[in-house]
């Protein structure tokens, strides 16, 4: 088994071709102190209050563009081989902030299974 944590965030990771450096800092920045986790009946808690994982799954279909046709469009996705680098210094600097950082493997094909205590969902993109 690749990747298990138990309380904690599964943030699906989507690397777009206009991404850097500095849209990771940001991201990690916001994952980790973003107060999503509940306290007395409010949203008031981050990732490192509560003492959480991060388990990180690279996932380039988010950036799937489905306005035109029938299959979805790809192509604001980053290339594969930058992705990955970009992936695993997401990787990386968030094993310098969060004490237990998973991951999933990169560009294959994989079986998540999560148990969503909320439900919470959010999308955040860095070039907002």
């Amino acid at each position: 088994m690749t990747g298990e944590i138990s309380h904690g965030l599964l943030v699906f990771v989507g690397i777009g071709k206009n991404d850097g450096e500095n849209d990771i800092d940001w991201m990690i920045d916001k994952i980790i102190n973003l107060r999503i986790f509940e306290k007395e009946g409010k949203f008031d808690q981050s990732l490192l209050d509560v003492n959480g994982d991060l388990l990180l799954v690279s996932q380039f279909t988010l950036y799937g563009d489905c306005s035109k046709g029938r299959r979805p469009s790809f192509s604001n996705a980053m290339g594969v081989e930058k992705a990955r680098d970009l992936f695993d210094a997401f990787v990386t600097k968030a094993r310098k902030k969060v004490t237990k950082v998973e991951t999933g493997v990169f560009q294959a094909h994989m079986d998540v299974k999560l148990i969503n205590d909320g439900p919470v969902t959010l999308i955040i993109e860095s070039n907002k």
